[in-house]
């Protein structure tokens, strides 16, 4: 009769494959404390270690999307705000307010 195939909530994952980060023990001290498998430890661990790195690409990609949406917005204020002064301005000489040339 086979055993029964245990499913682990990423709690429990995350907390495992920490301690093996840490290294708080050694993984067949772990293996005994968590009642897994030390291959299980190891894939856990393996799996957190890639993780961290595609969370902080992630951030820079997320980082630099965003500043190049700030960039284009703000091009386009700065090109909004040159229309209206230059609207404003031939608005005043046109009035005669203006204190440049006519």
């Amino acid at each position: 009769m086979g055993q029964i195939r245990k499913n682990h909530s990423a709690d429990f994952k995350a907390q495992v494959a920490l301690a093996a980060i840490r290294e708080d023990a050694t993984i067949a001290e772990l293996s005994s404390k968590f009642g897994i498998h030390a291959s299980l430890i190891q894939r856990w661990k393996k799996e957190a270690l890639t993780g961290m790195k595609d969370i902080f690409s992630s951030k820079q990609a997320i980082q630099e999307t965003n500043h190049l949406t700030d960039i284009k917005d703000l091009h386009a204020k700065i090109g909004q705000l040159t229309v209206e002064r230059e609207f404003l301005e031939n608005a005043s000489r046109r009035l005669g307010l203006f204190g440049g040339k006519k």
